[in-house]
């Protein structure tokens, strides 16, 4: 059994900061990418941030300059540092990882998501 847990939403103001945490637990060989999507209301899912595990990222353009996405390896985390925060962040927060269960047996797990709500 593998579990993504994800913390450090919540509601903050415009141009304010927040910290995601996801860290994965369970039986398994290792992560090769994670990331964190995002799903605002009456908006299809978008892929926000990820990073393999040698430390290579890529961000939706929206974010550039103003998200962070690292990782602990050695504890199987992933992290999300959003500064300068806009209104059109308000979504719930998702991590994924890619995950090698056991040999030549891989799987794609989601955490449960976090609200993220930025006020005007």
């Amino acid at each position: 059994q593998v579990q993504l847990v994800e913390s450090g939403g919540g509601l903050v103001q415009a141009g304010g900061s927040l910290r995601l945490s996801c860290a994965a637990s369970g039986t398994f060989l290792g992560i090769t990418t994670m990331g964190w999507y995002r799903q605002a209301p009456g908006k299809e899912r978008e892929l926000v941030a990820d990073i393999t595990s040698g430390g290579t990222t890529n961000y939706l353009d929206s974010v550039k300059g103003r998200f962070t996405i690292s990782r602990d390896n050695a504890k199987n985390t992933v992290f999300l540092q959003m500064n300068s925060l806009k209104p059109g962040d308000t979504a719930v927060y998702s991590c994924n990882a890619r995950i090698q269960r056991r040999m030549g047996v891989w799987s794609t797990d989601w955490g449960q998501g976090t609200q993220v709500t930025v006020s005007s």
